[in-house]
């Protein structure tokens, strides 16, 4: 975190910014393999905007299924698996979406290109469990808490199947770049009524007053940089 913070206040940084910090593998070889080989870490920090759309996008499931954690681990956010995104992306945007979704193996709903997936359909908050090949986020994290704890609601977690997605209410991307980005249409169909929904709405006001320090009650969400 030290570090973190002397990065941002030499860069004068005063607006929303992306951090990522990388641990890598920093020797000179040519060798397909990892053992014995010298660490390295680096953090880089740039303005971003609006990594998603937070006023609704349009999504399309990938033909490009999510790796599976027992080919790459998917609890890691891997730079090489980041291959598999940037296909899937792009051919959501050939199909003019502005983001993918991503099918398990055996067809079921994993996450979005960079991004957890949470849907509410009949009045129940589901999203996919951990086995389906996710990230576990901080954000799913932290926004299944304000689910629970602020809103009064249930979170069941439990495999979704892609119609679904055709038939819920409300459906909304979260993470640290795409933040609580609601979906209004997949794969060329209205989500609800095709306009951002009212929980989605609450979730996000929550949200953005949280991260920008703008909410007393969630001051433990964020540390002062100058």
């Amino acid at each position: 975190m030290k570090l973190t913070l002397e990065l941002l206040r030499k860069n004068g940084f005063r607006n929303d910014v992306y951090v990522r910090p990388l641990a890598f593998k920093a020797a000179r070889s040519v060798k397909v393999a990892l053992r014995g080989l010298r660490d390295g870490f680096g953090i880089y920090a740039f303005p971003l905007g609006a990594y998603l759309p937070t006023g609704g996008l349009a999504a399309r499931t990938s033909s490009w299924r999510r790796t599976a954690d027992d080919a790459i681990p998917a609890r890691g956010k891997l730079t090489g698996a980041y291959i598999n995104t940037a296909l899937a992306v792009d051919e959501a945007h050939d199909y003019e979406a502005d983001e993918a979704i991503f099918l398990t193996a055996d067809g079921h709903v994993s996450e979005g290109g960079g991004a957890n997936v949470f849907m509410v359909r009949e009045g129940v908050l589901t999203t996919p469990p951990v086995t389906a090949d996710i990230l576990e986020g901080v954000t799913r994290t932290l926004i299944t808490n304000v689910i629970k704890d602020e809103l009064g609601k249930q979170v069941v977690e439990r495999s979704i199947d892609r119609t679904e997605l055709y038939t819920c209410d409300e459906l909304l991307l979260c993470g640290t770049g795409a933040q609580i980005s609601p979906v209004v249409e997949v794969d060329h169909r209205k989500v609800g009524d095709g306009k951002v929904g009212e929980f989605t709405q609450e979730l996000q006001s929550i949200y953005f007053g949280a991260v920008r320090g703008e909410s007393p009650k969630h001051k433990d969400w964020t540390i002062s940089v100058y």
